[in-house]
């Protein structure tokens, strides 16, 4: 627990009331940029980070958990930060990003327990984020098999011509088996939630189990009626094929927790059921302990211009409505709004979705940064490519530890 905490992460109840604030440790060593691309950590890697010298002394004694012998000083993991870059086809280098993700494990864990994975198919992109149940057993890996898994399965299932909310659920059910199939014992169920997103010609297809979430940012700044930011989903939106219209800045997932559960039920308001200890305690999740997993699938119609976003807890528990997201991306570096008739000084998706990412990132950090946070950012439309340059290869993504 810590002082600027609300929730217990192990358990979800509200904390009664804070406790000293913990003195100020140094600011971890800044992970050294690796310029091969990293897609996740293989043992090879794991070799090749333990060969590089102590990031604080020097000394070339790191053991195999990444801690220096020498000074004990906990070496820059891979996955501290990850950033990825989604290239649009072809182009020799010069195509537009057409989708960009950042992956950060904050400043209160000791590893990043997210995971997040970005791939083209032959019509869209497809963005998966997933974030380890820290009160399981290896969170990390669970996250990982969810986010690799799901990502290949959609990828593969829509290139083969599925329907994207057929791929979406059949994709959720096989990175769930994935992260089942991690456990060694019935004591030992490794566990993580999953939010996934597919663009696929004027639809998005978002599909979720637990309590990660994905975002409509519309690029004219509008945002839905607060009132209605945590409204249910109608049913017409989900699994049915209808397309519900994208219009100002929503959420567009519905959060499998307690309160939730409370609020949809009609026994609670939003504001009570936030009160509760229980608020946050989540009530579907990938493991062997979960039971039989039923994602939720939706699909969405932008009617205007805007961003597809897909974020991990991290983000959203500091920033939980769209128009707080919205807000974030429309004020300059310095956090200022734009002046009335004058430039805008916001962050633009379609120009640099990396950008964008980096800029959530940090805001989450600045915010307290107590949980891992990790952003997937899909501009819509995305930015467009000359025809000459246009090449039918699948592009994959670029994903580098910082």
């Amino acid at each position: 627990m810590f002082a600027d905490e609300i929730f217990c992460e192990e358990c979800g109840h509200r904390l009664a009331e804070s406790p000293p604030a913990p003195p100020a440790e140094p600011a971890p060593a800044e992970p050294e940029r690796v310029d091969a691309t990293v897609v996740q950590s293989t043992p090879s890697a794991r070799r090749r980070a333990s060969a590089r010298p102590c990031a604080g002394c020097g000394a070339a004694t790191i053991d195999a958990d990444g801690y220096c012998e020498a000074c004990g000083l906990r070496q820059p993991a891979e996955r501290d930060h990850v950033e990825i870059e989604l290239p649009a086809p072809g182009g020799n280098g010069t195509s537009p990003v057409v989708a960009a993700g950042a992956s950060d494990r904050g400043r209160r864990y000791s590893r990043n327990e997210d995971a997040i994975a970005i791939a083209a198919h032959s019509a869209g992109i497809a963005a998966v984020v997933s974030d380890g149940v820290g009160s399981s057993q290896r969170p990390d890996d669970a996250s990982r098999a969810a986010a690799d898994t799901g990502a290949a399965e959609l990828v593969a299932r829509l290139d083969a011509g599925d329907d994207p909310e057929d791929a979406t659920r059949a994709a959720a059910l096989a990175a769930a088996a994935a992260v089942a199939a991690l456990s060694t014992s019935p004591a030992e169920a490794p566990s993580c939630t999953y939010v996934s997103a597919v663009t696929r010609g004027p639809a998005v297809t978002v599909g979720w189990v637990g309590d990660s979430r994905a975002y409509w940012l519309a690029a004219d700044g509008s945002v839905d009626d607060p009132a209605a930011e945590g409204a249910s989903l109608d049913a017409a939106e989900v699994s049915t094929g209808d397309m519900a219209e994208l219009g100002p800045s929503r959420r567009l997932t519905d959060d499998d927790s307690w309160a939730a559960f409370m609020v949809a039920q009609g026994s609670l308001t939003e504001a009570e059921a936030e009160a509760h200890p229980n608020a946050h305690v989540i009530t579907a999740w990938m493991g062997a302990d979960a039971g039989q997993v039923n994602p939720h699938v939706a699909t969405f119609r932008p009617s205007r211009p805007g961003t597809l976003l897909v974020c991990s807890d991290g983000l959203w528990n500091y920033f939980p409505a769209a128009g707080d997201i919205a807000a974030l991306l429309a004020a300059g570096p310095d956090g200022a709004e734009a002046a009335a008739g004058g430039p805008d000084p916001g962050h633009d998706p379609a120009a640099d979705p990396l950008a964008v990412a980096r800029t959530l990132v940090r805001h989450a950090l600045d915010a307290g940064g107590r949980d891992n946070i990790t952003v997937a950012v899909i501009p819509l439309p995305p930015p467009a490519v000359p025809q000459s340059r246009v090449h039918p290869s699948i592009p994959q993504s670029t994903e580098q530890s910082r």
